[in-house]
């Protein structure tokens, strides 16, 4: 071929290639440009539609977005008083045997209301068998504990006391002893109108103040709420990848980034020594085994480490153990044994993602988004 043409083609070639990468830089940027307008818009009509699993019921989903006023029982309205009286009981290691556990040891609120471990430390220094949930917002659940066994704030308040893995307390002992002291007389009279000391309003109490533990608007609430320059086009990105191809919004959906049901993602741990069922354990139907409750994704990133294990130390191997689909494949060496009726099954939500380097990237950006700068809290001087 002669070399004059040979050239020529090079530079066509050359010119075509420009031009194309040109287009398709135009057409990335103009993706962004339109999912920042619809996004940012204030109206969650104009956001592009969610992929949502065939698993999912269209009629009761709800889409994330700003976390509306805080829900309170009737039995348990809101309550300046009953809030100061959750704090120092919350802070007061006198409801736990030895004195020297309070709420707040595992739920440290420079720690994003967890205690950063991978399982935390109770009585005795002995190791729990989960990792301690954060209780940031918390008062949007509908079910408390990794296996949901409490039905409310409220009932969840005495578990730790008796657990004699974490406060080790007789519930009357750890009454008896609040009671005992004058100092919380007084505060109990404020805030039920007489001083006496019972169970049911130190939970109540606790409870109130749990509810106070709400996260301040984060960057997300202020981009989704019209301020269309918060997110970077990588955090726009992220979003949108979040609310479609990542799927992370058929489970971590609702303003709480918690879809507040129960799932097994493949983390049973099945029959090694941190094997752990679940829910399970609480309702002794075997569709439960290795079901846990969707945590909420906000303030996600100050929580670590992750999972109810605990066993993930970074935000990049929770989204890269779902970008594959979570593998956990059954040791055949249980097949055929008295164990078959127990092994636990994925749930099918889970599928293989095939999401890029970038798109985990952007990902994760966006997650990042859902937390916000740390608080500092005085601890209060307690009764006595």
């Amino acid at each position: 071929m002669n070399i004059r043409i040979l050239l020529s083609l090079l530079l066509l070639s050359g010119f075509f290639s420009c031009k194309n990468e040109s287009k398709n830089e135009a057409a990335s940027y103009s993706k962004i440009a339109d999912l920042r307008e619809r996004y940012s818009s204030g109206d969650y009509r104009k956001w592009p539609a969610p992929v949502l699993d065939s698993l999912i019921d269209k009629t009761t989903f709800e889409d994330i977005g700003v976390l509306p006023d805080m829900p309170y029982p009737k039995d348990n309205q809101k309550s300046k008083q009953k809030e100061k009286l959750g704090k120092l009981l919350f802070f007061d290691p006198r409801l736990s045997v030895s004195g020297q556990i309070a709420c707040v040891s595992c739920h440290n609120p420079e720690l994003a209301w967890t205690d950063n471990i991978t399982r935390s430390f109770g009585h005795d220094r002995q190791t729990g068998r989960r990792n301690a949930m954060t209780i940031l917002n918390t008062g949007y659940a509908e079910k408390l504990f990794w296996d949901g066994r409490a039905n409310s704030l409220e009932h969840q308040a005495m578990f730790p006391i008796a657990d004699p893995v974490e406060m080790n307390e007789e519930l009357p002992k750890a009454v008896q002893r609040i009671a005992a002291l004058k100092g919380y007389q007084a505060q109990f009279k404020k805030a039920y109108g007489d001083p006496e000391v019972t169970l049911d309003r130190i939970q109540k109490a606790i409870a109130s103040f749990e509810r106070t533990i709400k996260s301040p608007p984060s960057k997300f609430d202020r981009f989704v709420s019209g301020k269309s320059d918060a997110f970077s086009d990588q955090e726009v990105n992220g979003l949108h990848l979040y609310r479609t191809k990542a799927r992370c919004i058929n489970c971590h959906n609702t303003p709480y980034f918690s879809d507040n049901q129960f799932h097994n993602d493949g983390q049973t741990l099945f029959g090694t020594k941190d094997e752990d069922f679940g829910r399970y354990y609480v309702t002794n139907d075997v569709v439960d085994i290795g079901k846990f409750k969707t945590p909420t994704l906000r303030e996600v990133s100050r929580t670590g480490p992750w999972m109810h294990h605990g066993n993930f130390p970074s935000l990049l191997d929770v989204v890269q153990f779902y970008d594959l689909g979570n593998p956990s494949p059954i040791q055949k060496k249980y097949l055929g044994t008295p164990r078959d009726t127990l092994i636990p099954e994925n749930s099918p939500l889970l599928q293989e993602l095939n999401l890029t380097k970038t798109e985990i990237e952007d990902l994760i950006a966006f997650i990042e988004t859902l937390s916000t700068p740390t608080r500092r809290m005085r601890a209060p001087k307690l009764p006595q």
